[in-house]
């Protein structure tokens, strides 16, 4: 077997085993016979190990063989001729992707492992591992990515898989309101992406990175766009990155989101989710290098984010919100980075902070019990470390930033009345003017609003009897 083969092979490999994760849970919950708890936890550790160690087998070929560009072709899935538009499904393993996804599988089956433990005997444990498997396969897809159409798959599974996480424990109002406002926020995001991935069409006839970027291997490619082209793209890209990230102004749903349980807190909003808007601005660096302004209104973005996850993590009563700003700081300085060109350093800076984040995310459930448990062993109150700001900042600007920082920056406010209740009303809209339509073809009520008139019916009648 010849090396392009190997190579071949492997990464079919690392696609394949999400995949069949995903397809065989599903299957079975669709047909009424969900797997027990050990075949899922079984079935999860066997498809990610495979994956992982396909991945690394990978990254052991490339520094064999020095190659730093390898792609996976698997066809034109969709032709439309006379739009001159082509699906190309094509997967690319290089310096970026590679780091990317051997993390993403790392990362991930540790959740498995610990998401087995945590879970146990849960009534959603199942949903849970379904979830947990579309989130996987959104993020292999996204990572390595070779069209950007590729990619935009992998984000709306990541996106969707998200909300209905925070939406976990349904049975209560509050998390299934925080999956809505989580996923009204990346539908802005998303239609941010699509904007973007459309002029890139039009502008250079194709969504193929290796015609975007350059042919050159990540990150010395040129992009072959004007400076006014790569403004326009590079912006909507930055919202978009934005919206996933949890940048300003869209950091308002970052402490919404822990309404989900620990393990996906811990995947989505500490090590990967939340680093997915970097890896974006990473995958098109070479956009940033064309456009001075679009390097300017990076940097800025970050530098915002950054200081605003510093103060809001500083005031947070609750230990998953608190590391949830703090995440975002870091992202907002690897936003920075990538603005100053310095892509090797940021994506160092996300492997290593998304490993230190999930960790402190998984012992979080246990960390007051840890500290009372050291309080008690010294025999007394622990020493508080106090920091006085008298004599660099006012006082009454430290009341400010106090207030604004537990405020969240009005931000949360800011996001309902400008996105969320519009977002919402427009889709209530959507949903009774299809109510209409269906009972004007069927020429009979729907059984909510047949519900809905009995009851209004009952109502009257119990009234008249009152009288």
């Amino acid at each position: 077997m010849d090396l392009d083969s190997l190579f071949n092979g492997l990464g079919v490999i690392v696609l394949v085993m999400p995949t069949l994760l995903l397809v065989v849970i599903g299957a079975m919950a669709l047909i009424n016979r969900p797997l027990s708890e050990t075949m899922m936890a079984h079935w999860t550790e066997a498809t990610v190990s495979v994956a992982l160690v396909a991945a690394l087998g990978i990254l052991g070929l490339m520094l064999y063989s020095s190659e730093c560009y390898v792609p996976v072709e698997l066809g034109n899935w969709v032709v439309i001729p006379e739009q001159h538009f082509h699906f190309h499904l094509r997967f690319v393993f290089d310096r970026l992707s590679v780091p990317f996804v051997i993390l993403t599988l790392v990362l991930v089956g540790t959740i498995g492992a610990f998401g087995r433990r945590y879970l146990h005997r849960e009534p959603g444990y199942g949903r849970f591992f379904l979830f947990y498997a579309v989130f996987l396969l959104g993020m292999v897809l996204a990572s390595l990515a070779g069209t950007i159409e590729t990619l935009f798959i992998g984000w709306e599974l990541v996106g969707l898989s998200s909300a209905l996480l925070v939406a976990y424990f349904h049975e209560r109002p509050s998390p299934v309101v925080n999956g809505v406002r989580v996923w009204a926020i990346y539908r802005i995001a998303d239609a941010a992406f699509l904007v973007a991935a459309l002029a890139l069409h039009h502008l250079t006839g194709g969504g193929d990175f290796s015609g975007l970027m350059g042919t050159e291997p990540w990150p010395h490619g040129t992009a072959s766009l004007t400076e006014m082209q790569a403004l326009f793209v590079g912006l909507l890209l930055l919202i978009a990155a934005a919206g996933k990230s949890g940048m300003v102004p869209f950091s308002g749903w970052l402490p919404r989101a822990m309404e989900g349980p620990t393990p996906s807190s811990a995947v989505f909003y500490g090590a990967l989710s939340v680093h997915l808007g970097a890896y974006l601005l990473l995958r098109v660096s070479p956009i940033l290098d064309i456009s001075m302004t679009l390097r300017i209104c990076v940097i800025a973005l970050g530098l915002t984010s950054a200081v605003f996850g510093a103060l809001a993590a500083r005031v947070q009563s609750d230990i998953k919100s608190a590391l949830a700003f703090a995440s975002l700081s870091q992202v907002g300085i690897i936003v920075v980075e990538i603005g100053f060109g310095l892509r090797y350093i940021a994506l160092v800076h996300i492997i290593g902070h998304a490993c230190l984040r999930t960790l402190q995310l998984l012992r979080a459930p246990t960390m007051l019990r840890d500290y009372h448990t050291l309080e008690n062993a010294m025999g007394e109150n622990l020493p508080q470390q106090k920091i006085s700001m008298r004599n660099f900042i006012p006082s009454s600007t430290q009341k400010w930033l106090y207030r604004f920082a537990l405020e969240r920056g009005h931000l949360d406010s800011f996001l309902d009345t400008v996105f969320v209740r519009p977002f919402v009303k427009m889709f209530s809209l959507f949903n009774r003017w299809e109510k209409k339509w269906t009972d004007f073809l069927s020429g009979e009520k729907s059984p909510e609003e047949q519900a809905a008139a009995d009851q209004l019916i009952a109502g009257t009648d119990a009234m008249e009897d009152i009288k």
